[in-house]
Order: C-alpha cells, then sequence, then structure tokens
C-alpha cells in the first residue's frame, strides 16, 4: 500500500551499504484517504488538523461511534469533567482562545457534582495538560490540537453561536482573528499564509481592511521549534 499511495524510492548508499528510504509526501493524502475507506466498517478515521501556535500538521486517529465527552467519562471523575467543560466553556468564550488559570481555579468550589479544592484543580489541569486535552502558556490554557481535532463536530454542536470555522482552511478556529465587519474568523497561520506579501491586507470575504496586526509565522515556528529541540534534550 505504501508503495501505490505514497511513492517510495529508494536510494543506495554504499558507504553504509542500505537504502534511504524517500517518500512523496504530496502523496500522503491520498494514503490516508486509501487508509480510512478500509477504516469505515470499524467506524474510525484519521484526522488531519493543525496546530494553532505554530501551523505544524497533526494526525489523529479518531473514534467516530462515540463523543469524546463519552469516551472521557472513562478516564476521569464526574467532577473533573465538569471542571473540562466549564475550562472549555471560557476559553470557546473568549475573546483570544485562553483561559487563565486564575478563572478556572475559581470553579473548583463552584462544581455541582463534587467541589473540588485549589490544590486538586491544579492537579486536574496538569493531567488534561499531560494527556494533552489542553495547553499551558504562561498560566493560560487553551484547547491542544489534539482536542481540537477529536472534539471538532462536539464543540461545534455544543457551541453553534460562538464557534467559529477558519474561512481559509475551514477547520475548527480556537484562536483565530475575526473580521470586524463580516465576523469571519482565521487561525493565526492562516492569517500569516493568506495575508503573505500583501502591503494592504483585506478581508478574504468581505473584502474591507483587516485590522488585525499579521503573526510573523517565521518567528514563532522558530521558537517552536527551539522548544522541541530543549525538551529533547532534556529526554536525551
Amino acid at each position: 500500500m505504501c508503495t501505490t499511495c505514497c511513492e517510495l524510492h529508494l536510494a543506495w548508499l554504499p558507504e553504509v551499504e542500505s537504502f534511504l528510504v524517500y517518500y512523496a509526501h504530496d502523496k500522503l493524502d491520498d494514503f490516508i484517504a486509501t487508509i480510512n475507506i478500509r477504516l469505515q466498517p470499524l467506524f474510525m478515521q484519521i484526522r488531519k488538523g493543525m496546530s494553532e501556535g505554530d501551523g505544524r500538521a497533526h494526525y489523529a486517529l479518531v473514534n467516530l461511534a462515540e463523543t469524546e465527552i463519552t469516551k472521557m467519562a472513562s478516564d476521569y471523575a464526574e467532577n473533573e469533567l465538569e471542571l473540562f467543560r466549564k475550562t472549555m466553556d471560557l476559553i470557546i468564550l473568549s475573546e483570544n482562545g485562553f483561559a487563565c488559570s486564575t478563572d478556572i481555579l475559581n470553579l473548583a468550589d463552584q462544581l455541582k457534582t463534587k467541589k473540588m479544592k485549589k490544590k486538586e484543580a491544579e492537579q486536574v489541569l496538569k493531567i488534561f495538560v499531560e494527556d494533552k486535552w489542553l495547553s499551558e502558556r504562561n498560566g493560560e490554557y487553551t484547547l491542544h490540537t489534539r482536542c481540537i481535532m477529536e472534539m471538532e463536530q462536539y464543540i461545534l454542536s455544543i457551541y453553534q453561536d460562538t464557534a467559529r470555522k477558519c474561512n481559509i482552511c475551514h477547520s475548527l478556529a480556537i484562536q483565530s482573528q475575526v473580521c470586524e465587519t463580516c465576523g469571519i474568523a482565521m487561525h493565526l497561520p492562516c492569517v500569516a499564509k493568506y495575508f503573505k506579501a500583501q502591503a494592504e491586507p483585506r478581508c478574504p470575504h468581505c473584502n474591507d481592511f483587516w485590522p488585525h496586526e499579521i503573526p510573523d509565522m517565521s518567528r514563532i515556528e522558530s521558537q517552536s521549534s527551539s522548544k522541541r529541540d530543549s525538551r529533547k534534550g532534556l529526554h536525551s
């Protein structure tokens, strides 16, 4: 299957007496589409997503037979799930796609299922980050790429009046810029790519002037790469 869908190429390296394998990455989407056809009877699907922070592509195997909230119920206590839902409320209803830790921790003693102490809530948030449901940056939390990919349909159905899809890539946009005239949303990486080299950025939908600062994705990608390298150094 790999040779058909990914166009596998071999190059002989005489100095090490072995082959170096190359894949044609532009065929990857076709390859995944082929796999997804085989996964349909199992109610599974490989989905492609994008990191809202640096624009890197991610892939996730998603179970279509049940919602992610349902699956989370087997891993977390009821009050932990309630805290997650309330955190999601704060994130999605915010202007920048983030919720500060103080606001989240203040919810701990307001839970209807079972109240938490703030120390307990801090530990639960840490677990959500470790399990890649949330991401934390400088004391603020947003939805992790995994969470967005796996829970997109759930979020769009629950937050119908608030959740938006990116006008460029048509995926759920949590961290985004919004046109002040027509209200369309665009991921920050999509904003950077769409308006690249444009002297006067204009909304792709209504053509009004885009008033937001255009992100410098090269700088963001460089910072992200440095963080990944530092993490690798810690584990080596």
